[in-house]
């Protein structure tokens, strides 16, 4: 069967919808009942991230280059959580997924590896973090935000209590990561909001090129703040490293960016 332009190799349903794997010229994606791709996968070169917008996430090394001790809401087709575990040997990472469904083919058909450092949890994002934060604090140094089903992003995980749990569990040099939907306006305006009162400004957003997605940055209140030939340096390092496009992300934050790029960035 064909959808989307491509062939479809896996269809499946649970409580919370449709579940659709296809592959189209040498790219595997998954999606949830739509035309939009939640995750993509170069089969040929399955560790590698594919997906614009996974990559833009990225840009967060800049700032923050060994996470350590990682939390993601939202695992899709797994492709940054297998980044992540391939190129930090010290990491460890805890992922909170909403459908039991989406963690099976991310094993099944993207490569997810069961290792020890990875632990999934079942469950909702906010009501872990909301949890967690009742507990302890700052228990992570990165926290990625990848929250969307065929509906767009859950509200639950764009809410100022959901930002605020997430800064109580975020170390104080910590980087918190979100995937976010620009074309959609008032949701847009509304977590940058969110975002801006609990972390008092300390952000920065990068739009994908070519894509609706835009990607926030939120800063932890002791985060060193790097000098802007500093950064530069270390986008081209991060270039060889990890082929990605850092040079251009940074090109990108600051100009997107001008009225705060210098809260984060020394002068």
């Amino acid at each position: 069967m064909y959808k989307y332009e491509g062939l479809v190799v896996h269809q499946s349903h649970d409580d919370e919808g449709i579940i659709e794997i296809v592959d189209k010229e040498g790219v595997r994606a998954l999606h949830f009942g739509s035309h939009a791709r939640q995750s993509s996968m170069l089969l040929m070169e399955p560790d590698r991230l594919h997906s614009l917008y996974a990559r833009a996430m990225m840009a967060g090394l800049l700032f923050h280059d060994t996470p350590n001790e990682i939390l993601m809401i939202g695992l899709g087709g797994g492709t940054i959580a297998k980044f992540m575990l391939r190129q930090f040997a010290d990491c460890r990472l805890k992922v909170v997924e909403f459908r039991s469904s989406v963690l099976k083919v991310a094993r099944s058909h993207f490569g997810l590896p069961f290792d020890p450092r990875l632990k999934i949890k079942i469950g909702c994002g906010a009501q872990h973090v909301r949890q967690a934060s009742q507990v302890q604090s700052e228990q992570h140094d990165l926290i990625v935000i990848d929250a969307y089903d065929h509906d767009g992003m859950a509200p639950e995980v764009s809410s100022e209590t959901f930002f605020d749990n997430c800064r109580t569990l975020l170390t104080k040099n910590g980087l918190l990561v979100i995937n976010l939907w620009g074309t959609d306006k008032d949701m847009f305006q509304q977590v940058a909001w969110n975002l801006g009162r609990v972390f008092e400004r300390r952000m920065l957003f990068l739009p994908v090129r070519n894509r609706g997605n835009v990607i926030g940055f939120a800063f932890g209140e002791a985060m060193a703040k790097p000098g802007i030939k500093q950064l530069i340096d270390k986008a081209k390092r991060l270039e060889q490293m990890y082929q990605l496009e850092f040079p251009i992300y940074l090109l990108d934050l600051k100009r997107h960016n001008p009225n705060v790029f210098n809260r984060i960035i020394k002068s």
